[in-house]
C-alpha cells in the first residue's frame, strides 16, 4: 500500500492495490485544516491505517493503482521470480481492491485469496470479481494476525509498499511470522517496498499537483525524529467544496540490508533481489514512494511437524461462576433455580471428562478478591457472565480483579465487556464499519421531550442489559399506545434505564459463533438459524426473556435451531461482519454475534456477544454440535483459545524485553 508522494520522477512500479498513500479517515467536505505546523510526527495517529483506504485513496492514487497496464506487468514480474503454477495456493496480502488477485485469476490461477484491513477496498474487489465472473476468495482483517491456516499457501504476496506502517518495528516482525506461518515449506514471500536509502536522501519536503479537473493535492514530507519513517501530511482540496482531507501517515523505511537482516532473523532463506519496478502514471507527477523500490523474494525453510504439547499449559484450572447465595434480578423469580443448578452440573460433568485439567470451583463472591490474592488460581475459566455479585452491569469486575492480581483467564477483557453491554454504541461502531443495523432511537425515560419514532412494528429494549432482560413478547409493539405503554413498564421495572426502540426485523434470524483468536487458532463455527416455524402465529417471533428463563413459555419449548441454511455470498458477508466486530470490539477467545433480516431480506447486526452463554443448551453449544462437536469439545476449544492467547502474549513480551531494556537504561542516562 502506499505511493507516499514524494520526489521521484522516473517512473518505477508495482503496486498491490492496497495503496501507494497510507492515509488516515477521511474528512467530509469543508473540514477544517491545522494550518502550518512545524512537526508532522507530532500528529501522526499512531493507527493511521486503519480507515485511511477509500474512494479518495483511489482517486489520488488511481493513476498508478488503478492502472491496467502496472497490474499486467507486475503480476509478469511475479510469475517470472517465483515459477508460480496455475494449481499453486496464493495469498495476496494487503490486496487493497484485488487488482493483483483479478488479474491472476483471469490467468487461470485457481487457488487465489486476497486479504485487506480495508473493508471498502475489500468490498470493491468482491464487486469487480463477481462482476468478472473470477473465482477469487477475499476477506478482511489484519496483516499482522490474518485467520489463514498454518501453512496453506505456495506464495504470499506483499505488494505496493505495504510494509513498514506500523509504529513499532516488532509489527513488521509480526507481519513476516505470519507470512511464515502461512506458507509451506519452500513457499515464496515476495515483497514490492520502497528502497529506504535512496528515498531518505531524495524525497520532496513539499510538492502538489492537480489529480483531476477538481481535485489538488498538496504534500509535506519529513524524516521521524529517529530517522527511521517518512512521515507526511496530504491536504486534498477540492475546487469548489474546499479542504476534503488534511490527513498523516507514515512509512518506515528499509536499506536493504535491513529487509534482509530483518528477513533472516524471522526465519526465511535464500533472499533475493530482483530489480526494481517500474509503474506508469497517466499524470506521472509525483510518484513518491512508488519511484524507486525494490522487488526480492525469499524463501520459506522445510517446517518440520510440530511435536504435541504434552499437556495445557496451565492445567490447574479454577471455574469461576455466578454466586448463588445471592439474588439475581435476571434469573426467574430473582434467584438460581432448578435450570440454573442443572446446568451448573452439567457443565461440570463436561468439564470432568477433559482429563488434561484439573478444576476446581469457585462461586463465593463476597471473599473472591482476599482469597484470589492470598492464594491466586493458576488459571480462571471465567464462566460469571451473571457479573460480579449477580449485577450484569459489574460483568466486568471479575475480569478487572483478575487482571489486577496478574492471574490469567479466558474470554473478554473488562473493557470489551463494558463497550459490548452499550448496545446503542455498539450499533454506532458497526455501522462506521458499513455493517447495517436496525433504525433506531435512543430514549432517556427521563427526558419527557423525547421524539418518538413513527416506524411500527417497532422493538422496545434496555441499552443496557443481558439475557434478554426488559424484552418480553410485548416488547415488540404496532402502535404509538402500545409503545408508550412498554416504555412505562420498562421504566417502572428498570427504572433510569435507556431504551432503544428499533424497527422490529422480521425476516430470518442468524447466529454466528467464533472460537480462538486472530493470528493464532481461530475457528468459526457453523452458522446457526433460529426457526420460528413451530411458534404460535399470534405471538411475535422474537428470543425474548420467556424464551431463556420461562420453561412453561412457548417461547421456551417451540422454538428450535438448526444450522443456517445460506447462500456462499450471505454466509462469507455474516463471517467477515463477525471477524470485523471481533477484533474492533476487543473480544477474545470465543463471542456469539447475532444478525435478522429485515422485511426486505437486509441482514443487519442484533447483538455482539463477548463471553457469551456457555451452558449445554445455549445457542454456542448448538453451533457445535452442528460441527460434530460435543459440549465438552466445545469448553475444552475455550480453553485451548485462551492459553494459546496468554502464552503467545508471554512470548511477545519476552521478545521486546530487551528492546525495553534498552530503551529504559537509555532514557535514564
Amino acid at each position: 500500500m502506499a505511493r507516499q508522494k514524494t520526489t521521484a520522477r522516473n517512473p518505477v512500479s508495482l503496486h498491490n492495490g492496497s495503496g501507494r498513500n497510507p492515509r488516515k479517515t477521511v474528512p467530509p467536505p469543508g473540514v477544517r485544516t491545522l494550518g502550518p505546523i512545524s512537526d508532522l510526527e507530532r500528529h501522526l495517529p499512531s493507527d493511521w491505517w486503519r480507515t485511511l483506504f477509500n474512494s479518495v485513496y483511489l482517486k489520488t492514487d488511481g493513476d498508478v493503482v488503478e492502472n491496467d497496464v502496472n497490474t499486467v506487468r507486475e503480476v509478469e514480474i511475479l510469475i517470472r521470480c517465483t515459477g508460480l503454477e496455475t494449481n499453486d495456493r496464493i495469498l495476496d496480502l494487503c490486496c487493497g481492491q484485488g487488482r493483483h488477485c483479478l488479474e491472476l485469476a483471469r490467468r487461470g490461477y485457481r487457488h487465489v485469496t486476497g486479504v485487506d484491513r480495508s473493508h471498502y477496498l475489500i468490498r470493491l474487489a468482491r464487486k469487480r470479481a463477481r462482476q468478472l465472473g473470477l473465482p477469487v476468495s477475499f476477506h478482511e482483517g489484519d496483516a499482522r494476525k490474518f485467520r489463514l491456516p498454518e501453512s496453506s499457501f505456495h506464495c504470499v504476496t506483499l505488494f505496493g509498499n505495504s510494509f513498514g506502517y506500523f509504529d513499532r518495528e516488532e509489527d513488521d516482525v509480526d507481519v513476516l511470522e505470519a507470512v511464515l506461518r502461512v506458507l509451506s515449506s519452500g513457499g515464496a514471500a515476495a515483497l514490492d517496498l520502497v528502497d529506504g536509502e535512496w528515498m531518505r536522501a531524495h524525497f520532496e519536503p513539499r510538492s502538489w499537483e492537480w489529480i483531476d479537473q477538481d481535485h489538488l493535492v498538496c504534500r509535506e514530507r519529513s524524516l521521524a525524529s529517529d530517522g527511521r519513517r517518512l512521515v507526511s501530511r496530504e491536504v486534498v482540496v477540492h475546487a469548489e467544496k474546499g479542504v476534503i482531507a488534511d490527513q498523516f501517515y507514515a512509512e518506515r523505511l528499509y536499506s536493504r540490508e535491513q529487509i534482509i537482516q530483518l528477513l533472516e532473523a524471522v526465519g526465511f532463506l535464500n533472499i533475493r533481489f530482483h530489480g526494481s519496478l517500474l509503474a506508469d502514471s497517466e499524470r506521472n507527477q509525483d510518484l513518491g514512494m512508488m519511484a524507486h523500490r525494490m522487488f526480492l523474494t525469499a524463501m520459506a525453510p522445510r517446517k518440520v511437524a510440530k511435536a504435541p504439547r504434552v499437556g495445557p499449559a496451565y492445567p490447574d484450572v479454577t471455574v469461576v461462576l455466578g454466586d448463588p447465595s445471592l439474588p439475581d434480578i435476571v434469573k426467574r423469580e430473582g434467584q438460581f433455580n432448578p435450570e440454573d443448578f442443572e446446568t451448573i452440573q452439567r457443565l461440570q460433568d463436561a468439564l470432568a471428562e477433559l482429563s488434561e485439567y484439573r478444576f476446581s470451583y469457585f462461586d463465593n463472591h463476597a471473599s473472591m478478591l482476599s482469597t484470589f490474592r492470598n492464594s491466586p488460581p493458576q488459571f480462571v475459566f471465567n464462566l460469571c457472565d451473571e457479573g460480579y455479585n449477580n449485577d450484569a452491569f459489574m460483568e466486568l469486575h471479575v475480569p478487572a480483579m483478575l487482571e489486577m492480581l496478574g492471574i490469567p483467564y479466558t474470554g473478554a477483557g473488562p473493557s470489551a465487556l463494558g463497550l459490548c453491554y452499550n448496545k446503542a454504541l455498539v450499533n454506532s461502531i458497526a455501522a462506521s464499519l458499513d455493517i447495517p443495523v436496525p433504525l433506531e432511537t435512543y430514549y432517556n425515560p427521563d427526558d419527557q421531550s423525547a421524539t418518538l419514532p413513527s416506524v411500527f412494528p417497532a422493538l422496545v429494549k434496555p441499552n443496557f442489559g443481558d439475557s434478554s432482560l426488559g424484552i418480553t413478547q410485548n416488547a415488540v409493539v404496532v402502535t404509538p399506545d402500545e409503545l408508550i405503554s412498554y416504555l412505562a413498564v420498562l421504566r417502572e421495572e428498570l427504572p433510569g434505564r435507556s431504551v432503544l426502540i428499533q424497527e422490529f426485523l422480521s425476516g430470518a434470524e442468524f447466529g454466528v459463533g467464533i472460537i480462538g483468536n486472530p493470528g493464532l487458532s481461530y475457528r468459526v463455527l457453523p452458522l446457526l438459524e433460529v426457526d420460528y416455524s413451530g411458534l404460535d402465529p399470534n405471538l411475535p417471533r422474537i428470543l425474548g426473556y420467556e424464551s431463556k428463563w420461562i420453561p412453561d413459555s412457548p417461547y421456551w419449548t417451540q422454538i428450535r435451531y438448526h444450522e443456517a441454511r445460506l447462500d456462499d455470498e450471505t454466509r462469507q458477508k455474516l463471517v467477515d461482519y463477525s471477524t470485523i466486530l471481533f477484533e474492533r470490539l476487543g473480544c477474545r477467545d470465543y463471542a456469539r454475534f447475532d444478525f435478522r433480516a429485515d422485511a426486505n431480506g437486509v441482514v443487519k447486526l442484533l447483538e455482539v456477544n463477548p463471553n457469551p452463554g456457555w451452558c449445554w443448551d445455549g445457542k454456542l453449544n448448538y453451533m457445535a454440535g452442528f460441527a460434530g462437536l460435543r459440549y465438552a469439545d466445545l469448553l475444552r476449544m475455550i480453553l485451548e483459545a485462551a492459553q494459546e492467547r496468554v502464552e503467545a502474549a508471554k512470548r511477545a513480551q519476552q521478545r521486546l524485553a530487551p528492546a525495553v531494556a534498552e530503551t529504559t537504561a537509555a532514557a535514564a542516562s
